[in-house]
């Protein structure tokens, strides 16, 4: 039986009616207590070949869990697709140091190693590029082209501003020049001879051509000509003449102007071709050695496209001062963001224990700007731990993983795909302006998932892909079995702790005390704990205890005084629960014998620990049809197991009694003071035992308390914390005086599981408290009546004057009782309470 509540709800009043029959008499019975060597496993230090763990090698690694191992060493190894790991065991077993210790000892190649950069987007910013380069290349193209922008900055213009390159424009301007003169100079003759000059007049950022007539051999503006009309100096005759001659050679100059103009243009475009060339020269043997060491498509591409953009937005651009845009900074715009490096030859193995979407995917972190506005780009991505572990290991805790809002989701998909998007769309910056989607990273990489068996039964139903993705189960046992080899295995990983912490070394005797213990959290026959971190905190206190007491090495006293204190630390329910039962709150009778009445036992999780008590239960019973009523369930305080088991009872005495009519009275079984739900079946054996005392009247030795399932032919089958149940009643009865006649019934499955404490197996040394181990229930109801329960013949009936021979004929008593109404026969009722 479990109980669901705490102690301090256990509070309450309630009262037993204690029946005597003065015409039946109790004996005890022939049936035997275990020997008190059942009750404890105890190994025998002489057999180790060890005197102190400082001459034990200590244990590396992970220890008895072979199976465990091999899967291990499988899915590492392993480069199949889908054989990511499932570490499943109970927390404490090792699962963590076993994956560090197997990834150290097989230091695992990496499949593939590259770094992964972004880069800017020249014809999609919002989209940064991918580049993919060999191991450890992406430093050296992020320093050299922080070497080319700061060059495009700062020396560009004067390596196209040097002598040799101003010679050449030069030489540009004068060919030009030269072929502007060939056109001209023929109309310019002309002019001459005419007393006409061609003048060129800036306007803006252009010029025009105009004639302008000649006075002492200079050319005059109109304006000066109409001032020498006023003057005198020239006639209105004159001027007529200047300004038909003018006029005359107008269609001639537009003809050359246009001419000129042509090759004006033709210059100027030759001296940007020169600049450009000359600028993609120089760049191009940059970033020649570069482009050829990458031996990538993506890489030349994107150097092209740096090239091309200096030319276009930087070489040519309008000067600031005459309005032009100016371009962001060189090292912005050609930088090269490093998101992921790889320089060991191993493989990369790395454990998170933050796995949120961030860290696991990546992120893009914006910029605030000077005017506040949020703006993100290349140089804001951030690579999470699924990239930086591309081509190796990825340790995870699949809790963890399942307790961040999207992150299992996007972990199968970047598993199933194959590849990473650093924030998805849907999870994205919702305060930027400027949103940004990286291309998406290739990655292969090996997940080792640690979790519990229930999580991994949940996954595989509840997801699709789980159980193609991780085909590979490292599975704990969180037990090994007794032997010299798992003491042995203790005092490895005792050495180890010894070595690694400087703790003081253990003896043999505290070895074999640590083992026992290890026997005792197991709780099986045959069977000790794998559970090392709860045996490492013993290692630690226990050592603690022989550094303050001044010896020199830690002895089976200081490791059973640590379980003391570690019990002690948590026994304060338990404490309370043995004084309500000293003072009479909490009614519990462990002395004399009583009807329908029986002390079952239950037992509380506190944490790690867990302790039992006693749980009183009466039966009534009286003719009727209501059948067995379930009060516990009626109240809605019973979980299912613990029905199931109370509906068996039913089946059980049809089977026992055998009797050839219905069985027909009303009877009800209840869990006295009880405040809180009640679940479990290892109630059933006591509450069986219970209605029949109340059944025949038969009262029940209340110095024995009963623990045990029943299934519905009567055999007591095996229960959980049967060490601490036994305790449990034996505080209870050792807080109101032992006497000799306690104990505790449990079933004959459990008697190897027993590890009790040292006080109540010298008790049990002692003749004060016993242990019985039942395989059936009628040798429980003798231990607890102390009649014999009998034995049918071929006619059903059972030895005379046995108990269940009193059950059969009450049985029938009640039938007739319940059918003896005026005007019914009972030969026609029918149905089966």
């Amino acid at each position: 039986m479990h109980a669901k509540y705490p102690m301090h709800a256990i509070l309450g009043q309630s009262g037993a009616m204690r029946i005597s029959n003065p015409e039946l008499t109790i004996t005890m019975s022939n049936f035997k207590p275990l020997a008190p060597s059942a009750l404890r496993w105890r190994f025998d230090a002489a057999s180790l070949d060890f005197e102190s763990t400082s001459e034990v090698n200590p244990a590396e690694g992970i220890v008895g869990q072979p199976v465990a191992m091999e899967a291990m060493r499988f899915g590492v190894e392993s480069s199949a697709p889908g054989q990511n790991i499932y570490v499943r065991g109970t927390s404490g077993t090792g699962r963590m140091t076993l994956v560090q210790s197997i990834l150290q000892e097989l230091n695992p190649q990496a499949r593939h190693r590259f770094d992964r950069c972004y880069v800017h987007n020249f014809e999609r910013p919002d989209r940064p590029m991918l580049l993919t380069l060999p191991a450890g290349m992406g430093p050296v193209l992020r320093q050299r082209l922080k070497e080319v922008a700061e060059f495009i900055e700062t020396g560009l213009l004067e390596s196209l501003s040097s002598e040799p390159m101003k010679s050449r424009r030069q030489a540009i301007r004068n060919n030009t020049q030269n072929e502007i003169n060939q056109i001209t100079q023929p109309l310019e003759q002309d002019l001459k001879a005419n007393d006409l000059a061609l003048v060129n007049l800036p306007s803006g950022q252009v010029s025009r051509t105009a004639i302008f007539p000649l006075f002492d051999g200079k050319p005059t503006p109109p304006e000066e000509i109409s001032q020498l009309v006023q003057s005198g100096k020239v006639s209105e005759e004159q001027r007529n003449k200047i300004e038909a001659r003018i006029k005359q050679f107008s269609s001639s100059i537009q003809e050359t102007s246009q001419s000129a103009s042509k090759v004006m243009k033709a210059g100027l475009q030759a001296l940007q071709a020169f600049n450009e060339k000359e600028a993609r020269s120089i760049l191009g043997e940059m970033v020649e050695d570069l482009d050829s060491a990458m031996a990538d498509e993506a890489i030349s591409r994107f150097l092209s496209e740096v090239i091309d953009d200096v030319i276009e937005n930087r070489l040519n651009r309008p000067a600031a001062s005459t309005g032009g845009a100016v371009p962001p900074p060189a090292q912005l715009v050609y930088g090269v963001n490093v998101v992921c490096s790889q320089t060991s030859r191993s493989s990369p193995i790395i454990t998170e224990n933050s796995p949120t979407v961030a860290n696991l995917l990546g992120t893009v972190e914006p910029e605030i700007l000077a005017n506040g506005q949020v703006v993100s780009n290349y140089r804001d991505v951030r690579a999470g731990t699924l990239v930086l572990a591309d081509g190796g290991y990825l340790v995870l805790d699949a809790h963890d993983v399942l307790g961040e809002p999207g992150a299992w989701r996007l972990l199968m998909r970047a598993l199933r795909t194959g590849s990473v998007e650093i924030v998805p769309a849907e999870l994205g910056w919702p305060m930027t302006t400027q949103s940004i989607k990286p291309e998406p990273i290739e990655i292969s990489v090996r997940i080792i998932l640690i979790g519990s068996s229930r999580l991994h039964y949940q996954l595989d139903q509840a997801d699709q892909d789980f159980s193609n993705l991780f085909k590979v189960l490292a599975d704990f046992n969180s037990e090994i079995s007794r032997s010299a080899e798992s003491v042995g295995q203790y005092a490895g990983v005792v050495a180890r702790m010894c070595r690694d912490e400087d703790l003081l070394h253990f003896d043999a005797d505290a070895v074999c005390a640590l083992a026992e213990h290890g026997a005792r959290i197991a709780s099986r026959k045959g069977k000790i704990t794998a559970r090392f971190g709860r045996i490492a905190d013993i290692v630690r206190e226990a050592a603690f205890l022989a550094t303050t007491q001044d010896v020199k090495r830690v002895g089976r006293e200081q490791v059973e005084e640590t379980v003391r204190r570690t019990t002690f630390r948590a026994s304060l329910p338990s404490s309370r629960f043995q004084e309500l039962i000293s003072d009479g709150t909490i009614m519990i009778q462990t002395s004399g014998q009583v009807i329908s009445q029986i002390n079952g036992l239950a037992v509380i999780n506190a944490g790690p620990l867990s302790y039992g008590f006693p749980a009183r239960i009466t039966a009534t019973i009286s003719a009727g049809r209501a059948g067995i009523i379930n009060i516990e369930g009626a109240a809605s305080m019973s979980g299912a197991i613990h029905t199931k088991g109370f509906q068996i009872l039913g089946g059980l005495l049809r089977h026992m009694l055998k009797a050839n009519h219905p069985l027909a009275f009303s009877a009800s079984i209840a869990f006295e003071q009880s405040y809180g739900g009640i679940d479990g079946d290892s109630a059933s054996g006591a509450e069986i035992c219970c209605l029949l005392s109340a059944l025949t009247a038969v009262p029940i030795k209340q110095g024995i308390a009963m623990t045990g399932a029943i299934d519905q032919h009567g055999h007591i089958q095996a229960i959980g914390g049967v060490n601490e149940k036994v305790e449990g009643f034996f505080d209870a009865c050792d807080s109101m005086g032992l006497n000799g006649e306690q104990g505790v019934i449990i079933p004959h499955s459990n008697a190897g599981d027993l590890m009790l404490r040292p006080d109540v197996v010298a008790a049990c040394e002692d003749g004060r408290f016993r242990v019985f181990a039942v395989g059936h229930v009628t040798e429980a109801l003798e231990v607890l009546t102390g009649m014999p329960a009998g034995e049918p013949d071929d006619n059903g009936d059972f030895t005379a004057g046995s108990l269940l021979d009193l059950a059969k004929s009450r049985a029938k008593e009640y039938w007739l009782m319940s059918f003896s109404r005026p005007g019914q026969s009972r030969g026609k009722q029918s149905g089966d309470d």
